[in-house]
C-alpha cells in the first residue's frame, strides 16, 4: 500500500518539528516559468527543498522565461544541450542526477516536476529505496507516471490558485457552493470506497484515515480539482456522508468522522 513517508523528529518540549528535506529537480522544456513560485509553496507544504535544480538548454530562447526566475528563486540551472533534434536530452540529466543525489545526499525525498512519462521508472525506483516522491505535471502527464508517485499534483491547479488569489486582491478565493460541486463518478465512488474501509463498528471513519487511504490508492485525487482548498470540505459539500464533528482528545480542535448515508437520503 502506498503511503507518504513522513520521517520527522518532534521534540515536544521545545515545539520544533524536523523537517523533510527534498529534492526539487524541474524540467524545464515540459514546464511553464509562470507556475513555479505556487509549486515551491506546495513543495513547503511537505518540507525544506534542500535542493532546486532545473534542467534545460539554456543557450536556447525557448528558456528565456524561466532566467529571471533563477535568481529569485534561488534554482540552480543544469546546462544540457539538445545533441539531438526532437530528443529531450534533459530527462536522461534528471535521471542521472537523481541517482546520485539517492545515495549521495541525505534526502528524504523528491519532488520531479514533469508531464513526461521517462519519469516513470525513476519514481518507481526512488520509491523502492524508501523515498517520497511528489509529481508534478499538467494534466496530459501520461498515467503510469502518475500511479509511480506518492502523490502527484496538476499544475494547473497551482496556476488557477495563482490567478484566484490575484483576481481577489491577494485574499483566498471563497469555496463552491455544494450546488456547483462536479463530482466525477470516480471520486465519488472513491470516497464511498476510502470510507467504508475506514469505518468503524458504528460506520464512522476518521477523516484522516479516509485522506490516507484516497491518497494511497488515487494520488492524482485533490479537493482543489473541484474547487475546495480541503479534503473536509469537498467531502461535506459532496452530500454523499453524514458529518460527526466530535471534540478532540489531544487539543481544543474538533476531529470529523464520517459515514456513508443510507440509500434513499
Amino acid at each position: 500500500m502506498r503511503q507518504m513517508r513522513q520521517v520527522k523528529k518532534d521534540d515536544p518540549e521545545s515545539g520544533y518539528q524536523e523537517q523533510l528535506k527534498l529534492a526539487v529537480l524541474v524540467d524545464a522544456d515540459n514546464t511553464q516559468a509562470s507556475i513555479i513560485e505556487g509549486l515551491l509553496a506546495e513543495v513547503a507544504k511537505y518540507g525544506v527543498a534542500s535542493v532546486k535544480r532545473i534542467y534545460g538548454d539554456w543557450t536556447s530562447t525557448n528558456l528565456r522565461s524561466w532566467k529571471d526566475k533563477l535568481l529569485e528563486f534561488a534554482i540552480q540551472p543544469v546546462q544540457q544541450f539538445s545533441y539531438t533534434t526532437g530528443k529531450n536530452s534533459t530527462d536522461s540529466a534528471m535521471i542521472i542526477d537523481a541517482m546520485d543525489l539517492l545515495y549521495t545526499e541525505n534526502l528524504n525525498g523528491f519532488c520531479i516536476v514533469s508531464s513526461d512519462s521517462d519519469f516513470t521508472r525513476i519514481a518507481m525506483r526512488l520509491r523502492e529505496d524508501g523515498k517520497m516522491v511528489i509529481g508534478f505535471g499538467q494534466r496530459k502527464t501520461p498515467k503510469p507516471f502518475v500511479a509511480a508517485c506518492d502523490k502527484f499534483i496538476y499544475t494547473e491547479i497551482l496556476r488557477e490558485s495563482e490567478e484566484e488569489r490575484e483576481s481577489s486582491g491577494g485574499r483566498e478565493p471563497a469555496p463552491k457552493a455544494a450546488a456547483d460541486i462536479k463530482l466525477d463518478r470516480k471520486a465519488a465512488n472513491m470516497m464511498r470506497a476510502a470510507v467504508e474501509d475506514a469505518a468503524d463498528e458504528f460506520g464512522y471513519a476518521y477523516l484522516g484515515a479516509v485522506g490516507t487511504y484516497i491518497m494511497n490508492r488515487q494520488p492524482e485525487f485533490d479537493p482543489r480539482n473541484y474547487g475546495y482548498r480541503k479534503l473536509g470540505d469537498l467531502i461535506k459539500a459532496s452530500g454523499l456522508f453524514d458529518v460527526d464533528e466530535r471534540a478532540s482528545p489531544n487539543d481544543q480542535g474538533k476531529q470529523i468522522f464520517l459515514k456513508a448515508k443510507s440509500k434513499g437520503r
